[in-house]
């Protein structure tokens, strides 16, 4: 089995969601969450989390709108995405990430955790979200292809 090495990112102004995923690429588990004050320490926080887990490829969130047009908070998304592949020297793919706040805020209210105290939980249980979606849609593909080649 290959090993996957991937790091989710539920990018916010305030704040950025952290999930990675255990090696083989089967489930994503929230990891932290980046409080945003500049742009280096940012950057610093997320190459030492790249660093540790030898990460290969990020997944972040874009934000569509209901419509799946793309919207001004989309846009900086994918400007901060292509800051960062940049700086960490790592590719990028984008996921559709609406509804996945309202996922991660459903799961802290069936734990029973309060919204209002713990907003960095909702980053990273989104960001948690955001992987875990590309995780199984490449599980998936990978299935389908499987499938296909031995026709």
């Amino acid at each position: 089995m290959e090993r996957v090495a991937a790091l989710g990112l539920d990018v916010g102004k305030k704040r950025i969601g952290v999930a990675g995923c255990d090696g083989t690429g089967l489930i994503a588990t929230g990891l932290t969450t980046i409080t945003r004050k500049s742009y280096s320490q940012t950057i610093e926080e997320l190459r030492q989390i790249v660093r540790d887990r030898n990460v290969e490829i990020l997944i972040i969130g874009l934000p569509y709108s209901m419509d799946g047009s793309i919207g001004k908070q989309a846009i900086h998304v994918q400007k901060f995405g292509e800051t960062i592949s940049k700086a960490l020297s790592l590719p990028i793919e984008y996921v559709d990430e609406r509804l996945t706040s309202y996922q991660a805020e459903q799961s802290m209210i069936a734990d029973k955790i309060s919204l209002r105290e713990n907003k960095g939980i909702i980053d990273r249980r989104a960001a948690a979200v955001i992987l875990q979606q590309w995780l199984d849609e490449r599980r998936a593909k990978r299935n389908s292809d499987r499938i296909t080649s031995s026709d």
